[in-house]
């Protein structure tokens, strides 16, 4: 185990990481519209070309381009219509395009034998029973042709193992064929909370007494797990005794589960039985601190041949914490390629009136806000007050923003990093006002 200071951010979450390096939930082969969300356990091959023919990528004439090389308003081409292409068409029922003939075709629709090109309508008359072409530019290049395979050729992979399946996979599932995907089964968390002070919302009475507080975790974090794809147990709030643990413990454990995931009780309090109640089940632990805040009072491990990941009970340091490490570990155990929340970099408000101070030597992950600036980059700004406890500041916030632990001081307008909330998306207020131009202003 780690030593009273524990380990840095990146050395906590490699050892998370390594822990499971070669561990993966099972494959199962689920429906295709079940599918979303989920990481391919093995390739997707196409059984059929797309598109499976060649076809027109405008409405107008399949047509020979030798016989419209030339045409102009002055010098136009007059050719007989022989037919029609709509999409959906039988391709093997089409006439063939000899020299000096037309055949009317729409968008999407089979491309006829001896067609190697196609004139857009309004580049013609629009004849149905001759046309008259007067320009000839769709003679160039492909000509409004899309070729048999170009999205997809017969035996191609279209997708590896590890892909996450998004909106537009589904949709590429579906046009190959593949009612049935390979997927990783979601991962098993058991959450198992203590704290005698904690209720759930069916004991609000206690907390409008001032008897109780409600567990605002048992609501936020498997939220947060389930964003990450996890199928989540939670067990009611255990008392903080070390026997109520660790039966809890066992009972998770014995329900079976991929991931045993703790919160509260792994600090060094006189009630914090976690570590013990771990030995006790058979646990051992791999590190429990690291040189973060907040959150850094958090324990890993494993359990019978289970990883066990100990969160702080404070809501705040839950929520980071699970974002920072048990997020990526669920990704990765469910087979996901990319695991992490996104990193990108950002700018700290330039008009805020005061460095943001962090004097202890740990790595800060500070609860922000962003917007735009009048360049185009993202901006930083403080969602309120930093304290641990303090729930709706981190509700408030869009990001955290990653100090590293040799920085004292972040200087308004510097250049850091922010971690985005897996769940957050880069949105839109509608307004009736005009959107803002497109590119960066000058």
């Amino acid at each position: 185990m780690t030593g009273a200071r524990g380990l840095s951010y990146d050395d906590a979450l490699h050892s998370i990481l390594d822990s499971v390096r070669d561990q993966r939930t099972p494959l199962e082969w689920i429906a295709l519209e079940s599918s979303l969300g989920r990481a391919l356990a093995q390739d997707v091959t196409s059984r059929l070309a797309l598109p499976p023919w060649d076809n027109a990528g405008m409405d107008g004439y399949a047509v020979r381009r030798s016989d419209v090389l030339g045409a102009s308003r002055s010098v136009p081409r007059v050719l007989p219509v022989i037919g029609t292409s709509m999409a959906g068409a039988d391709a093997t029922q089409l006439p063939w395009v000899q020299a000096g003939t037309a055949l009317r075709i729409m968008t999407g629709a089979p491309m006829p034998p001896g067609a190697d090109a196609v004139v857009r309508v309004e580049d013609s008359d629009a004849g149905e029973t001759q046309v008259v072409i007067h320009d000839d530019r769709d003679a160039q290049g492909r000509g409004n042709v899309r070729p048999r395979g170009e999205d997809v050729e017969s035996g191609q992979v279209v997708f590896t193992a590890g892909t996450s399946v998004r909106a537009a996979h589904l949709g590429v599932l579906a046009s190959i064929g593949q009612r049935q995907v390979p997927v990783h089964r979601a991962p098993r968390v058991a959450m198992v909370s203590s704290g005698d002070e904690l209720v759930l919302l069916d004991d609000f009475d206690a907390a409008l007494a001032g008897q109780r507080i409600v567990s605002s975790s048992h609501y936020a974090l498997p939220a947060l797990l389930k964003a990450a794809g996890a199928d989540v147990q939670v067990r009611p709030p255990v008392p903080d005794t070390l026997d109520a643990l660790t039966q809890a413990l066992g009972e998770a454990l014995d329900d079976g589960c991929d991931v045993l995931l703790t919160t509260g009780g792994v600090s060094v309090g006189a009630h914090d039985y976690t570590r013990e109640a771990l030995a006790r089940v058979g646990g051992t632990q791999h590190f429990w601190r690291a040189r973060i805040r907040p959150g850094g009072p958090i324990g890993t491990g494993s359990v019978r041949g289970v990883p066990w990941i100990g969160l702080p009970g404070n809501p705040v340091s839950t929520l980071v914490t699970a974002t920072l490490f048990a997020w990526p570990l669920l990704r990765t155990l469910a087979g996901h390629r990319a695991v992490l929340p996104a990193r990108i970099p950002v700018r700290v408000a330039p008009w805020l009136e005061a460095p943001l101070e962090t004097p202890a030597p740990l790595t800060y992950f500070l609860r922000v806000q962003l917007s735009v600036g009048d360049d185009g980059m993202l901006e930083a700004a403080p969602a309120g007050a930093q304290g641990s406890n303090l729930l709706r500041t981190m509700a408030l916030a869009d990001a955290l923003l990653m100090v590293p632990e040799t920085v004292e001081r972040v200087m308004p307008g510097s250049v850091q990093q922010v971690v985005l909330w897996p769940e957050f998306s880069l949105q839109m207020p509608w307004t009736s006002a005009p959107l803002p131009a497109q590119g960066v202003s000058s």
